[in-house]
C-alpha cells in the first residue's frame, strides 16, 4: 500500500517534466519538419499540376503572336464542260495560287502579351501554391503532434487511474473505503479508455492528410518527437503586412491578370482595323493554243471589312469589365492578406501567452493540488470524488498545455505562409520562369 502513493507521485512528476521539456528546441525536430515540407513541394500532385498549367500557357504566346500558314491553292480554270480540253479555249489552264495573311499592324504583338501575361498568372498561381503546400504540411505536422502528445498524456493518466483503482480496492478490502469508489475509478477509466479510441482514430485522420500531401502510400505513419520546437517571434505585425502586401505571389498574379484584360481591350480596338491578304498566282496553259500557250500571271490583295461594329463594341465592353473586375478582385485579396495576416498574429500571440500560463502556472498548481488531494485521500481528510476532480483537472491542464502549443506553432505557419517571412525553417526555394525546365 505505501508503495502505490509513491507510483502515481512518479507518473505525475513524469508528466510535469514533460511539458518543461516540450520547449526544448531541437535541430533535429526542425530538420525533419523541413524534409517534409520539400519531399511535398517535390512530389505534390496539385503543386505538379499547377506548374504544368504554368508550362503549357508559356507555349500561348509563340503560337498567337506568329503568321498565320501562307495558303498554297491549285485550280483547274475554265475546262470546257463537254470535253474538258484543255487547248480549245484562251482561258484554260492550270494555276497555281500562293496567299499570306497579315493582321493589321500591333496585333500580333498585343495577342503575344495578352498569353504572355496570362502565363505570368499561372506563374504566381504556381508560386504561391508553394507557400500554401509548406502551410498545410506543417499544420498537420503540428496537429498530428498534439495528437501524439494527447495520446500519450491520455495514457499516462490512464496508468494513474490503474494505480487509483488498486488503490480504492485496497482501501475496500481493509475497511476503510467504500465500493462505490472502486466503480467511480472504474467509470472514469472507461471514459479514459474511450477518449483514447477517439485520438487514435483522429491521429489516423491527420496522418492520412499527410500522406496525401506527400504522395506517400495509405497507411503511412510519422516519428513525432516529444518536445516540440517553439520558434519566438520578435518581428511588428507592421513588417508582416508589409512583406504579405509586398511579396505574396497573388499580388503579381492578380497585376498579371489586368494587363491581361487591357490587351484584350487593346486588340478588341485594333479589331476595328482591316486584315490583309497578298496572294500571287501562276496559271500554266496548253501549249497547243493559238497564241502557243503563253502563261499567266496574276497577283493581288485583299482586305476584310469591319463593318459590324456592335460585335467590336461588346468586345471592348466585355474587356473593360474584365479588368474592373480584376481590379476588384485584386484589391480584395490585398485586404483578405491583410486580415488574415492581423488574426494570424493575433493568435500567435494569444496562443503564446496561454502556453507560457500553462507550463510556469497552471501545471505546476494542477500537479501540486493533485499530490496534495492524494495525501489527504490517503489519511481520509477528503472524498474520493476530489481526488478524482484533481486528476481530471491536471490532466485537462495537460491537453490544453499541449493544445496551444500545437496552436502557436500553426498559427506560424499561417503568419509565414501569408506573408511569405520565413518563421519555421529555411525559406522556401521557389523555381522561376527563367530557370524552369520547360521542356518537361
Amino acid at each position: 500500500m505505501n508503495r502505490l502513493p509513491f507510483l502515481l507521485k512518479s507518473s505525475l512528476v513524469a508528466g510535469v517534466l514533460l511539458v518543461a521539456l516540450c520547449l526544448y528546441v531541437s535541430p533535429l525536430q526542425a530538420a525533419v519538419l523541413d524534409q517534409l515540407v520539400q519531399e511535398a513541394l517535390t512530389n505534390n500532385p496539385d503543386l505538379a499540376a499547377a506548374k504544368a498549367r504554368w508550362q503549357q500557357a508559356t507555349y500561348k504566346a509563340p503560337q498567337v503572336g506568329s503568321l498565320k500558314d501562307p495558303i498554297l491553292s491549285f485550280a483547274m480554270s475554265n475546262y470546257p464542260n463537254d470535253n474538258f480540253s484543255s487547248n480549245e479555249t484562251p482561258m484554260t489552264g492550270n494555276e497555281l495560287k500562293l496567299a499570306q495573311a497579315f493582321p493589321f499592324p500591333g496585333k500580333l504583338g498585343t495577342r503575344a502579351a495578352l498569353a504572355d501575361e496570362q502565363a505570368r498568372w499561372f506563374e504566381a498561381v504556381y508560386q504561391d501554391k508553394h507557400y500554401q503546400l509548406a502551410r498545410r504540411v506543417k499544420d498537420a505536422w503540428y496537429r498530428l503532434y498534439f495528437k501524439e502528445q494527447a495520446i500519450a498524456v491520455t495514457e499516462r493518466n490512464l496508468a494513474l487511474v490503474d494505480d487509483i483503482i488498486r488503490l480504492t480496492e485496497v482501501r475496500y478490502e481493509t475497511g476503510s473505503g467504500l465500493q462505490q469508489d472502486v466503480l467511480k475509478v472504474q467509470v472514469e477509466r472507461s471514459r479514459f479508455m474511450e477518449r483514447l479510441l477517439s485520438l487514435r482514430q483522429q491521429r489516423s485522420v491527420v496522418q492520412a492528410e499527410l500522406n496525401r500531401l506527400l504522395d506517400r502510400p495509405p497507411g503511412g505513419t510519422y516519428d513525432i518527437p516529444e518536445e516540440l520546437d517553439l520558434v519566438t517571434v520578435e518581428k511588428d505585425l507592421e513588417l508582416f503586412q508589409q512583406a504579405g502586401s509586398e511579396n505574396r505571389p497573388l499580388n503579381s498574379a492578380y497585376q498579371a491578370l489586368i494587363n491581361r484584360y487591357r490587351y484584350q481591350k487593346k486588340l478588341a480596338d485594333l479589331d476595328d482595323y482591316p486584315d490583309m491578304t497578298l496572294w500571287a498566282g501562276w496559271r500554266f496553259r496548253d501549249n497547243d493554243l493559238p497564241d502557243n500557250g503563253t502563261d499567266f500571271v496574276s497577283a493581288g490583295v485583299s482586305f476584310n471589312l469591319p463593318v459590324y461594329r456592335e460585335k467590336r463594341r461588346a468586345a471592348t465592353s466585355e474587356a473593360k469589365a474584365a479588368m474592373r473586375m480584376a481590379e476588384r478582385q485584386s484589391r480584395d485579396f490585398r485586404n483578405s492578406v491583410t486580415e488574415s495576416i492581423q488574426n494570424a498574429y493575433d493568435r500567435m500571440e494569444e496562443t503564446r501567452e496561454q502556453t507560457r500560463l500553462y507550463q510556469e502556472g497552471i501545471i505546476p498548481q494542477t500537479g501540486q493540488g493533485f499530490q496534495s488531494a492524494l495525501g489527504s485521500y490517503q489519511v481520509g481528510e477528503v472524498e474520493f470524488i476530489s481526488l478524482l476532480d484533481a486528476l481530471m483537472t491536471t490532466y485537462l491542464a495537460e491537453m490544453e498545455f499541449y493544445r496551444f502549443s500545437s496552436e502557436y506553432m500553426r498559427s506560424l505557419a499561417w503568419l509565414e505562409a501569408e506573408s511569405t517571412v520565413p518563421l519555421i525553417g529555411p525559406p522556401l526555394q521557389i523555381v522561376d520562369q527563367k530557370t524552369a525546365d520547360l521542356s518537361k
